[in-house]
């Protein structure tokens, strides 16, 4: 082989060489783009709406954080045991549908349930709201008048029979360590004035009221009760309110 065909093909090969080094350089400076998570999707958060079926019963849970089980599987909810246990009690539950949002006060659910526009068909309804009032300092005569709404609207969906209707108390997170630093001994204070209101008003349209609030003041000594970020609470506690509720439920679900 001739000298010049010589320089030639190790010309070739430096050049390739440069090639591929100068790819690799490229491709290390590139960044992949990988799909990142789920936007959350705020309609699934405040309803669900699964197909029913004509011989199930249907239960419609309103409310706040609590309702929708902040901090635990969907499965922990209390909505969702109280279906659980009354399908074990030979009632055959649909799953529950929410209208139910963390952070919402008494106006934010009234404003849910106007623009969702819920059928006025369900068998059973839960209300449990007001702790976002008094956390955001609302003034308590606004929650009495907004409450007594909230309430009218739960009677309406519950094809206007009062007795499929069911308020729970306001849990105190005064109790909880999150409060610590927020002054506990005037939130349980002021959870006690909205807790008195509620049930009043409850009382007075002779709607089943079930106390739950006792329980929750248990979390300094039973800190099982509450889930991982300290302020709201586990599947164990949401088992136990919906324990009080399911005998109160089925006497009526005949």
């Amino acid at each position: 082989m001739k000298r010049w065909q010589i320089y030639s093909k190790l010309l070739l090969g430096w050049a390739g060489c440069l090639v591929l080094i100068t790819l690799s350089i490229a491709g290390c400076g590139r960044k992949e783009r990988f799909p990142g998570p789920a936007p959350v999707n705020r309609v699934a958060d405040t309803t669900s709406r699964p197909v029913f079926t004509a011989s199930s019963l249907k239960y419609l849970a309103l409310g706040d954080s609590y309702t929708i089980g902040q901090g635990v599987a969907a499965s922990q909810r209390f909505p969702q045991q109280v279906a659980e246990m009354l399908t074990i009690r030979g009632k055959k539950m649909n799953a529950p549908e929410y209208i139910a949002t963390t952070g919402w006060t008494t106006r934010d659910l009234l404003t849910a349930i106007a623009s969702l526009n819920p059928s006025s068909d369900f068998d059973i309804v839960s209300l449990l709201i007001g702790v976002n009032n008094q956390f955001r300092g609302l003034d308590t005569a606004d929650y009495r008048q907004q409450f007594t709404q909230c309430l009218e609207e739960a009677i309406r969906l519950a094809r206007g029979k009062r007795e499929r209707v069911f308020v729970l108390s306001i849990p105190d997170y005064g109790a909880t360590p999150f409060a610590r630093p927020l002054d506990p001994g005037r939130i349980s204070r002021q959870i006690n004035e909205f807790n008195e209101i509620n049930r009043h008003i409850t009382l007075a349209y002779n709607i089943s009221y079930t106390d739950i609030t006792p329980g929750t003041r248990e979390a300094p000594l039973k800190p099982s009760i509450l889930c991982a970020d300290s302020l709201h609470y586990s599947g164990l506690e949401y088992g136990r309110w919906a324990a009080a509720l399911v005998p109160k439920m089925e006497a009526v679900l005949k």
